[in-house]
């Protein structure tokens, strides 16, 4: 069975002491909306030279695309797949045991929107946008959920793009939207305004600048919480873009942008897996804490049975958890992905 190595657990050990130093006694004012994540994510990211592995990663990218040598200092032996696999994965289960919100809020920013500008982009578009999301020196939001639509996205969508020569016209509203409120760039999901049923229309992802006319953001939404996630609506009226803005630079065919924003997803949901594992441990060590302080009947309560029980029920579905997330870890190394059910 797979396990951290002891490598990688010196790594976790330090994302666990910036976390405790850093992020803990901030939490009352993340969690209460007082304190935006970003700047404590990007101080994260600077301290363990995630930014500049990022940038490492996307020269190597580049110049494998164009054929040209990657610049000096990018060229050093390939990070272990199993290494970059659990550095992305450790910090999001340890910052989940203080601040759901900021994990939800790098996710989306680096996993979505990133991910999705790296995954359909041109090169041009992600020299453009994408290597200044990866490194959080701007952030992203992922707009695709509507007022109507729920978990229906396709079915339900409004949005829209027209064709006017050579460029769209792009027309919609977007709600609970991840980092909406402050997000610098903004990957707008719609349905392609062709005068065919909506069922058979086809999804283009746009990329638009938040300061873009036409774009307006509304505040932070009322939660019951996670506020270190700033949530928001996003409004775009009669925004006209070229190509350039249009993942691919080309209109899919078939059901291939579809199948492109269900893969985004599920991406996300490997990455809720760690974010619970890191809520279940934090919930089974404060538990265990109290339990051992707590005094009834002249003796710590951990020793009645039922507690036991309850203890013992809290680190089986920690296992549970943890061996999906190592299986994950293990598909991914492998270049397999998860079957729908996993």
């Amino acid at each position: 069975m797979l396990e951290w190595s002891e490598e990688q657990l010196l790594v976790r050990d330090a994302i666990r002491r910036f976390v405790h130093t850093e992020i803990a006694p901030r939490q009352q004012e993340l969690e209460h909306g007082d304190l935006l994540p970003y700047d404590l994510l990007r101080s994260f990211a600077r301290t363990f030279g995630l930014d500049e592995m990022a940038r490492t990663r996307f020269a190597r990218m580049v110049a494998a695309a164009t054929g040209e040598s990657p610049p000096p200092g990018s060229d050093g032996p390939p990070v272990d797949p199993m290494t970059r696999i659990a550095m992305t994965l450790l910090p999001i289960i340890e910052i989940s045991k203080y601040s759901l919100g900021a994990v939800t809020a790098l996710g989306v920013s680096v996993g979505l929107t990133a991910g999705a500008i790296m995954a359909k982009g041109t090169l041009a578009q992600k020299q453009r946008w994408a290597l200044d999301l990866l490194t959080l020196d701007t952030i992203g939001a992922w707009a695709i959920t509507e007022p109507d639509s729920g978990s229906d996205a396709f079915g339900q969508m409004r949005a829209t793009a027209r064709r006017d020569g050579d460029q769209y016209v792009l027309n919609g509203s977007k709600t609970f939207i991840t980092n909406g409120p402050f997000a610098d760039t903004i990957v707008f999901i719609c349905k392609l305004d062709d005068g065919e049923p909506s069922s058979e229309r086809k999804v283009l992802s746009f990329v638009l600048d938040s300061d873009m006319p036409g774009v307006e953001r509304s505040g932070p939404l009322k939660k019951m919480g996670l506020h270190s996630s700033p949530t928001g609506q996003v409004f775009v009226t009669d925004v006209v873009v070229g190509r350039d803005r249009l993942l691919g630079e080309q209109e899919p065919t078939g059901r291939s942008d579809r199948d492109g924003a269900k893969g985004t997803f599920a991406t996300e949901r490997a990455s809720v897996a760690c974010m619970a594992l890191g809520v279940i441990e934090r919930c089974l060590e404060l538990s265990v804490g109290y339990a051992r302080e707590r005094v009834q009947f002249g003796q710590p309560i951990a020793s009645f049975q039922l507690i036991q029980d309850k203890l013992a029920r809290m680190e089986v579905a920690r296992l549970n958890v943890q061996n999906l997330v190592y299986r994950y870890v293990e598909l991914t190394a492998s270049g397999e992905k998860p079957s729908l059910a996993e």
